[in-house]
């Protein structure tokens, strides 16, 4: 019998995510969010962000469309505030701006996208211009060259909306081990505020090189795909969580899955997508208390590679 991830956490965490929705208060006075700070400026955000890839891409409102901004809201509530989309995420960036502004709190929000574009810098520049104008924000947060599209040519008019103020911070993102040589190169020679890439129990390439170099590099990483295109529970399916895992306070296989993240030391965010609050709920859960440290999470590793 196929086991969805709702019904997984809510079996695993006991309480339930349900539970947890009703008493937001309660959550997040008990301890607070695991807060990292960005290395260029010592800023400090919350560890868990919201991506938006694939879950925002939605049609006009809808129930899809209530259950997003509940997730917004929510997240917001919880103390969420790094946002992640983009202009190639279909409708994703147009119905997260229109919702922020609904809900008011497209200020609250750290805003982060991208220019994702191989049509040259006019295209570049019509992207940035429709980012703004979607969250109807004068500043944005951070925009990134996405997937090392015209990435020359993009970091330029980054930086320049940097320079006048329009673009707080600059960075470069990945989603495919087939670009980290690419990668490797951008990261020692370009001067950078983040980086964005791929991580997982699943997918651990990106910690060989490109998260020790970014950390050495002074640059804040977010990952991204930290479920791996939810491959990871589809290999624990049927298998409770151990036992030990209460030894770093993880009440789900989505939390074992996103504390093994964050305990790396380059990490700065981590942006899991979801359209579900319970899963929002479970997630923000994974920046609250302990983390494992180094040995536990070889134990993780181990024990994922023998599934």
């Amino acid at each position: 019998m196929k086991i969805s991830r709702r019904e997984m956490l809510r079996i695993s965490a006991g309480t339930g995510a349900a539970l947890l929705l009703n008493e937001v208060p309660a959550f997040t006075q008990q301890q607070a969010l695991l807060m990292r700070s960005i290395p260029s400026s010592g800023e400090q955000i919350p560890a868990v962000g919201l991506g938006s890839a694939r879950t925002f891409n939605v049609g006009p409102p809808s129930p899809e469309w209530v259950e997003l901004s509940d997730v917004l809201e929510l997240f917001h509530e919880m103390g969420g505030r790094f946002f992640d989309t983009s202009p190639s995420y279909g409708t994703s960036e147009k119905v997260a701006g229109q919702m922020v502004q609904e809900i008011g709190i497209q200020d609250d929000l750290f805003f982060a996208t991208k220019i994702s574009t191989g049509g040259g810098r006019q295209a570049g520049l019509d992207q940035q211009a429709g980012s703004h104008e979607s969250w109807g924000r004068d500043t944005i947060d951070l925009n990134q060259v996405h997937n090392l599209r015209d990435v020359d040519i993009h970091l330029r008019t980054i930086r320049e909306a940097k320079e006048e103020g329009r673009t707080r911070y600059v960075g470069v993102t990945t989603s495919f081990a087939r670009q980290y040589q690419q990668m490797e190169q951008v990261l020692r020679t370009e001067e950078l505020d983040f980086f964005q890439v791929n991580y997982s129990l699943g997918e651990r390439e990106a910690a060989e090189r490109l998260l020790p170099l970014a950390q050495d590099r002074g640059m804040a990483v977010i990952v991204n795909e930290p479920f791996n295109v939810g491959r990871l529970f589809g290999a624990v399916r049927g298998r409770e969580l151990p036992d030990w895992a209460a030894e770093f306070d993880c009440q789900s296989w989505g939390q074992f899955f996103l504390k093994y993240i964050l305990a790396h030391p380059a990490v700065t965010v981590v942006i899991p997508a979801t359209s579900d609050p319970d899963h929002l709920v479970d997630n923000m859960g994974a920046g609250v208390g302990r983390l494992p440290d180094e040995r536990t999470r070889r134990r993780m590793e181990e024990l994922f590679d023998e599934l």
